[in-house]
């Protein structure tokens, strides 16, 4: 609710995919008292990270079997957190609660990745459960506003952040992505199914090919939430593997909307991001 802070039910459960970032939540929640419960998505999550928690191994489709286990840890509250790949539909194990609901199932495969979420989310609210965002279970893992490195955008950086934020505004509709990459004023790349290492890992390919003339230390990945999208789900990113990535595609620095950016790991990113000469910077909403 606008202007208060949401009250998080403990046990909380904890619908984990890959990555780092789902044990940051889970470490940040604990420190606050709440207790996680992670249900850990089969052939995704890490098997190890994971043994440091209370926690269920869970396959993608197995709505019924999710349901039941999180009423026996007695989990009201509901994250979804965590790098996934959207499987074919061939792929996903569907169990019975599944299959009945496989009308929504369907029209949500159709729409881009946060509608996938945010339709499994609203079957999962019309059982009792309430989902929350991260924003909620971690606000210590939101991106701050202002810079945070020692290198600072220059004028010609602010540029080129502006046209980042025009160019995903402009996109957000057509929900393809929440990653560009504008040097001197030309949009070089949009995020798509690679993600934003798959973006950063092309515009490096690229410069190595002497398809980017503009000299090393120009440009910035800007990345910003979709216009109207869900903010309980995937939201934006960023970690040292974006340092590096970033540092690889040669550019100036990151730009990212503050307070609607996750950072898994701070310290890391900031020491990366200072090694490298890149800027990290939170922008206003």
């Amino acid at each position: 609710m606008a202007g208060q802070t949401l009250q998080i039910s403990s046990p909380i459960g904890l619908v984990a995919a890959g990555g780092v970032l789902p044990f940051a939540v889970g470490d940040s929640l604990v420190a606050r008292g709440i207790s996680p419960v992670f249900f850990a998505l089969r052939g995704i999550c890490d098997p190890v990270q994971v043994g440091r928690f209370r926690h269920h191994w869970i396959s993608i489709g197995q709505l019924g079997r999710l349901t039941k286990l999180l009423r026996e840890e007695n989990c009201r509250d509901l994250i979804f957190i965590g790098a996934l790949v959207r499987p074919a539909l061939s792929e996903v194990r569907l169990d019975w609660k599944t299959m009945r609901a496989m009308p929504g199932v369907l029209k949500a495969f159709r729409g881009g990745d946060d509608h996938l979420l945010s339709s499994v989310g609203r079957i999962l609210e019309g059982d009792g459960f309430r989902m929350v965002g991260v924003k909620d279970a971690a606000p210590d893992l939101l991106m701050p506003e202002g810079c945070l490195t020692c290198a600072s955008p220059k004028q010609a950086d602010e540029a080129d952040i502006a046209k980042g934020r025009e160019v995903l505004l402009a996109l957000s509709p057509f929900d393809i992505g929440q990653a560009t990459i504008v040097i001197d004023g030309h949009v070089l790349g949009i995020e798509d199914i690679e993600g934003t290492d798959g973006l950063l890992a092309r515009i490096a390919r690229l410069r190595a090919e002497g398809r980017v003339r503009a000299r090393a230390g120009r440009g910035v990945l800007v990345k910003a939430p979709k216009s109207g999208q869900d903010l309980r789900f995937d939201l934006p990113t960023l970690g040292p593997r974006t340092i590096a990535g970033a540092a690889a595609a040669q550019l100036a620095g990151i730009a990212v909307v503050a307070g609607h950016t996750l950072v898994a790991e701070p310290q890391a990113m900031i020491e990366a991001a200072d090694a490298a000469g890149l800027f990290v910077t939170g922008l206003p909403l």
